[in-house]
């Protein structure tokens, strides 16, 4: 049975559950009726077409890797005409992106040698995410970029913050949620720099400096190997060093996945869930069984009534305009294959989260519309690990790192590691 404890009484050496809240949200689903009549319809259009010969000519691929879609605030001004002046700058538009198939080295200055990938779409934001790690300027952090190519070929981007005067003692590794990318994590980075931890951040596919359609993910078993590789280069480079990894929402789902692989386990010392996609309900039951058939046939789809632009994930107004003004930041509707890998994976975990055994600790917000609190209560009660920690968040939304309260989860979050190095 869980102990109920105030926040400050909890402890490293028993399972504990901390509660700050009596009552939490209900998740806002991927697929809702509306959207399924929809869906039902263009199929309906779909097979007409094919009784009626026609041809087609492939789309021509439009750059839009640095305008935030329909955004009018003087931010979302700067911010675009900030990275057009990036994108100009490194004059990458065009070319392609020649990379060896092994990891490439890290860089810290210059990228001359930087190119961009043949896809402009890509290109635009691959150049925005180098340029922005490469023009960090706090005198405290050294902030690299890195790319390496996966065993599917896709070239993924990663980048790492290092302390420039606090010993290293530790590793945290972490994974954006849907639709982001790494870079919003950088003052969470630098608080870990100042603690002794050195931080590596992955875009996954379809995300970030990553290739791969903006917010598209064909299968998220592509993210979870690519979090293994990444975890291999990170440990061959840090030998000796404990490491940790953080993952949001369908991040933390990913990093999830990986852990209950037995070979991560082995080399991971804990894990930090924040809003974790542990179950998703659809709205319908219907759903379940037209999802895989519809993912198939219009994977890119986007479900228009399925996640609304500017979904109040923060009480913090100008977090909200700083996430929906990033180029970087996916902000269309969600793509049918997209939600359907989300619905595959959370199937899974919620069929074997008690293998999980690593030591953890998940924070979520009482009030998170996005990802259902009562599955992370239900990962804490049915997970094997010893060590565990809950703390559900009275009030809080979803994006809890962005929250007005940011600087006391993240001491939370801090803590819990530096006791366990």
């Amino acid at each position: 049975m869980a102990m109920v404890q105030s926040p400050k009484a909890a402890t490293s050496s028993s399972p504990s559950l901390i509660l700050t809240s009596g009552a939490s949200g209900r998740i806002r689903a991927l697929f809702s009726v509306q959207a399924l009549k929809s869906l039902l319809m263009l199929i309906n259009a779909f097979f007409l077409l094919l009784l009626v010969p026609f041809g087609g000519r492939r789309r021509t691929v439009v750059s839009a890797g640095v305008s935030a879609r329909g955004s009018s605030s003087s931010s979302f001004g700067d911010q675009k005409s900030k990275d057009d002046r990036l994108l100009q700058e490194s004059g990458v538009h065009r070319t392609k992106l020649r990379v060896p198939a092994t990891v490439v080295q890290w860089k810290s200055g210059g990228g001359s040698g930087v190119t961009a990938a043949a896809d402009s779409e890509v290109g635009g934001r691959r150049a925005i995410a180098i340029k922005r790690a490469l023009q960090e300027d706090d005198p405290n952090t050294v902030r690299e970029f890195s790319l390496f190519v996966s065993a599917r070929s896709d070239t993924i981007f990663t980048q790492s913050w290092t302390s420039v005067s606090v010993k290293i003692r530790g590793l945290v590794v972490l994974m954006h949620g849907l639709n982001e990318h790494s870079g919003r994590y950088s003052d969470f980075a630098k608080k870990l720099n100042a603690n002794g931890f050195k931080v590596y951040g992955m875009d996954w596919i379809g995300h970030g400096g990553s290739d791969g359609l903006h917010g598209y993910v064909h299968s998220l078993d592509y993210a979870v190997d690519d979090l293994k590789s990444f975890l291999d280069k990170v440990l061959s480079e840090n030998p000796g060093l404990p490491c940790f990894c953080f993952g949001h929402s369908t991040g933390a789902a990913i990093v999830l996945k990986a852990v209950l692989d037995p070979k991560v386990e082995d080399r991971v010392s804990g894990v930090v869930f924040t809003s974790p996609a542990v179950g998703i309900q659809p709205s319908h039951p219907f759903v379940v069984l037209l999802a895989p058939v519809i993912s198939f046939l219009l994977p890119t789809f986007q479900l228009s009534t399925s996640n609304k632009k500017g979904m109040p994930v923060s009480r913090d107004p100008e977090a909200l305009v700083a996430k929906y003004s990033d180029p970087l930041v996916y902000t269309g509707f969600i793509r049918v294959k997209t939600g359907y890998e989300i619905l595959r994976i959370t199937a899974y975990l919620q069929q074997n989260l008690k293998r999980l055994r690593v030591p953890f600790l998940v924070l979520h917000g009482a009030a998170d519309t996005v990802t259902d609190p009562d599955t992370s209560r239900k990962l804490y009660e049915e997970a094997s690990s010893t060590d565990k920690t809950i703390k559900l968040l009275e009030g809080f939304l979803h994006d809890l790192l962005f929250e007005p309260e940011r600087d006391e989860i993240m001491k939370d979050i801090i803590d819990w590691l530096n006791s366990r190095v």
